[in-house]
């Protein structure tokens, strides 16, 4: 009994120091996944705003998208998830103390999402975006980007839909009150690695 009596305090102290650090660390994670606390970064402030403003907060469907839905990888791939979530948050914070303010680049973080952001992103949500009956040109755009033709350049969800969210508006975009359903701009040319169109 005797023998088994100090691996068993030992879990038991264990347990109780390891249970409150995996509750703290889980709440410190839901708290700042939040658009709320993204928006407390001035730098980012005007990102949220736009974003309360766009069709990912105020849709037919009644479905929004938050912050971590488009910039971090899906929750499912727990690692992957955590080291991106961490990396960004050092980096804002870092830029914020080195740079201030002023030193952050709205349009070149804009640039930079684009690059990152790849379709499969997109259609972690929009699943359904081959079945539009209403809107025959819609359609036959996803299925190229989503099927492209062999031989075709590839293209992004961003590239027609840059507009969609981060773009400062003048009012919100409430769908009840909207006439027409958000529509995409059309095709336009990303600049390229060289810093080229």
């Amino acid at each position: 009994m005797t023998r088994l009596a100090k691996p068993l305090v030992l879990i038991v102290v264990g347990m109780l120091i390891a249970m409150p650090l995996i509750a703290a660390t889980y709440e410190a994670m839901v708290v700042t996944s939040t658009p709320g606390f993204c928006g407390y970064c001035h730098e980012i402030k005007p990102a949220v705003d736009a974003w309360r403003a766009s069709a990912h907060v105020n849709n037919q469907r009644g479905l929004v998208a938050n912050c971590m839905d488009c910039h971090l990888p899906p929750p499912e791939n727990t690692i992957n998830f955590f080291a991106m979530k961490t990396y960004h948050g050092l980096k804002d914070v870092t830029f914020h103390v080195l740079d201030g303010a002023e030193g952050y680049d709205k349009e070149e973080a804009r640039q930079g999402m684009y690059k990152s952001l790849d379709n499969e992103t997109c259609l972690r949500c929009h699943e359904n975006i081959l079945f539009m009956p209403k809107s025959r040109g819609a359609m036959l755009a996803h299925r190229s980007v989503v099927n492209p033709r062999p031989g075709a350049q590839p293209h992004k969800c961003i590239d027609c839909h840059y507009d969609l969210v981060h773009t400062p508006k003048q009012m919100v975009e409430y769908a009840q009150l909207r006439t027409l359903p958000y529509q995409a701009k059309g095709l336009r040319t990303l600049p390229t690695a060289g810093g080229g169109l």
